[in-house]
């Protein structure tokens, strides 16, 4: 008898920014294959008679290829084992959790999407910063900053000509080029911008400034991925919010050149 695969997002950081249907699968589970950017907070939910299996992958390490991944989810599930698949933030959001899904489906293996708080949202608003503000911008676009080598490209002239706001995930080791591209294609020097390491967790830090001067700042507070870059006029509000914002029940706003915010 074939088990079942429950592609869950682990959310942000924060273990309150679980959904309630991901906390029912956890304690479901019988094996669960966690990526790296699950927080030590999100694991302590898994229950103890889990499997754990690390898959994690970084920039210039994989602890386990893709393929393997999807190659171990089919093997334990045609096993007959409830199996969690936990990832970052949402799955179907650069978490290559669609591929996971189409591997599954081709296979006939039963899975569930769990969806999950994506950084994208959840980090800017704990630091104070609105993706959308009345009068200021009325969208947002979320882009990567690292791209493999079959990605379509980001479209930085559009991007770039957008007053929206602009939120890029694992662009830190490019910011500069990031940054250069932006300007480049037409957006002003003066823009405000914002980088959120770990956004949501204790070891949240933010370092406000301008295009101009972002990656300066962000080196001069030794930022370390993963992080995230806002850009856009919204980034001036958290200035207005002062220290008011709290992050699941702790203060979370961070000083204009960053610093620890817990």
């Amino acid at each position: 008898m074939r088990g079942r695969v429950f592609l869950i997002g682990a959310g942000p950081g924060h273990k309150g920014l679980l959904t309630l249907r991901a906390i029912e699968c956890l304690e479901l589970a019988e094996v669960v294959l966690y990526d790296r950017l699950v927080s030590p907070e999100v694991l302590a939910c898994i229950p103890e008679t889990a499997e754990r299996i690390d898959v994690g992958k970084s920039a210039r390490h994989h602890r386990m290829e893709q393929t393997e991944i999807i190659q171990r989810l089919i093997q334990h599930a045609e096993a007959g084992r409830t199996v969690a698949r936990l990832k970052g933030g949402d799955p179907f959001v650069f978490g290559r959790g669609s591929e996971e899904a189409q591997a599954l489906a081709e296979r006939g293996i039963p899975f569930e999407i769990v969806p999950g708080v994506s950084s994208a949202i959840a980090g800017p608003a704990l630091a104070g910063i609105p993706l959308t503000h009345r009068g200021i911008s009325t969208g947002f676009h979320v882009v990567t900053g690292h791209e493999c080598l079959d990605s379509a490209g980001t479209p930085w002239p559009l991007l770039a000509a957008s007053n929206l706001t602009l939120v890029i995930l694992m662009g830190l080791g490019r910011l500069e080029t990031i940054v250069e591209q932006l300007i480049r294609h037409g957006r002003s020097a003066t823009t405000p911008a914002a980088v959120i390491q770990e956004a949501t967790t204790p070891r949240q830090r933010v370092v406000a400034g301008t295009l101009s001067d972002i990656a300066e700042r962000v080196r001069a507070a030794a930022i370390e991925p993963p992080a995230l870059i806002v850009v856009g006029q919204v980034v001036a509000i958290r200035d207005q919010l002062g220290g008011l914002v709290e992050a699941v029940g702790t203060p979370q706003v961070t000083s204009r050149m960053g610093g620890d915010g817990w």
